[in-house]
């Protein structure tokens, strides 16, 4: 069953449905693919740069900004190595000469009742995610405290280093496409980056494999 249905509960009923489609995804069953246009990819001030070019090597985060940006996201549903149901959230920006990524991939964890985000490609990263369904069907998701894992190291992120995500995605039934808005903020640096804009979404095959650039280079046990 789908991450998204498990996080939900009784409220997976509200979500539009469209965007049940768009989250509809698990091992075995169809992959989402959705195409369109940001609006505008932003950044925080110039001290952002650093942290943000950081991330690039990983697919954490990238420091390009820009309008009308060629966006696309591709949800595969898989089981990991250690047999927990997937969903991948690849997300790929075309910029002018450049292309950047931000990668996730999420599960849903009993011991922590929540679906959990590994970000980036060796999952170094988890946060747990809080999902709300508001009035119009649309979804909310905002993070929670971010853990560190490499080898031994299992820490959780100091404060002053966290980017607090807050995502809403809504369907907008006159264009027939779905919406997002995505902002990253540090509680005490202000905001790092984000992006809004519109994407259109196609269903696959069940039988199409998950393509290996969609997967995690490294995969965490730890929740």
């Amino acid at each position: 069953m789908s991450v998204f249905r498990t996080a939900l509960g009784a409220d997976w009923d509200r979500l539009h449905p469209q965007l049940q489609r768009r989250f509809d995804i698990a091992a075995g069953g169809p992959a989402v693919v959705g195409t369109g246009v940001m609006d505008e990819v932003w950044r925080g001030p110039a001290f952002t740069l650093p942290f943000l070019a950081l991330g690039t090597r990983r697919h954490i985060g990238f420091p390009d900004r820009g309008r009308d940006v060629p966006f696309t996201i591709e949800n595969f549903g898989y089981r990991d190595r250690f047999g927990r149901e997937t969903v991948t959230f690849v997300r790929t920006f075309d910029f002018p000469g450049r292309r950047r990524r931000f990668d996730a991939t999420m599960i849903w964890s009993d011991a922590r009742g929540a679906l959990v985000d590994y970000l980036g490609t060796h999952q170094h990263l988890a946060t747990d995610l809080a999902l709300r369904v508001d009035g119009t069907g649309g979804l909310h998701i905002s993070t929670g405290p971010q853990r560190f894992r490499a080898g031994p190291v299992d820490a959780r992120v100091p404060r002053f280093l966290l980017g607090v995500g807050d995502v809403h995605e809504w369907y907008d039934d006159a264009r027939d496409v779905v919406r997002i808005g995505v902002r990253v903020t540090n509680p005490r640096f202000g905001p790092l980056f984000g992006y809004h804009g519109s994407f259109s979404v196609r269903t696959l095959d069940a039988a199409v494999p998950v393509p290996v650039a969609a997967l995690p280079m490294r995969e965490e046990r730890r929740e």
